[in-house]
């Protein structure tokens, strides 16, 4: 099945967000590109809020973030009540954060996981259904 998936980043990951998008490009799936564009240091949340806004509009179906530890895109997703942003390092916590925690968006810690990781991560994730049952009530619970 293909996606419409929203990826950006800061600096930091500005290569594996390349790369990624090029593996899901070839895999058939539509990317929105929300920057950075270089790796020129640059302020995560001004990439990190419009991603998140593509995704509770519907205008993507999942979101990937990748900065140098994760947490930065990580903490401003979830500011936003639709987002649902997982921090992963391996491919088990992509595939549980899908199918216990209906995670919409991918965050990738660059400075700390191979790139080979980082696209097991994104397989698993785009994959994987959420589980819903037992879950769904616990999801429902999330938001503030």
């Amino acid at each position: 099945m293909a996606f419409t998936i929203a990826v950006g980043g800061d600096h930091a990951g500005f290569e594996y967000k390349q790369n990624i998008i090029n593996l899901l490009k070839q895999q058939g799936h539509t990317v929105q590109d929300f920057g950075p564009h270089s790796n020129a240091s640059v302020d995560y949340p001004d990439h990190v809020h419009p991603l998140a806004k593509a995704i509770e509009n519907k205008e993507a179906d999942f979101g990937i973030l990748i900065c140098g530890s994760g947490n930065g895109v990580a903490i401003t997703a979830n500011k936003h009540a639709q987002i649902r942003a997982a921090l992963c390092w391996l491919p088990e916590l992509a595939q549980l954060a899908r199918s216990h925690n209906n995670a919409n968006v991918l965050c990738i810690p660059a400075r700390f996981i191979s790139e080979e990781v980082a696209h097991q991560m994104v397989q698993e994730f785009l994959v994987t259904p959420f589980e819903g049952g037992r879950h769904q009530t616990r999801v429902s619970k999330m938001t503030c």
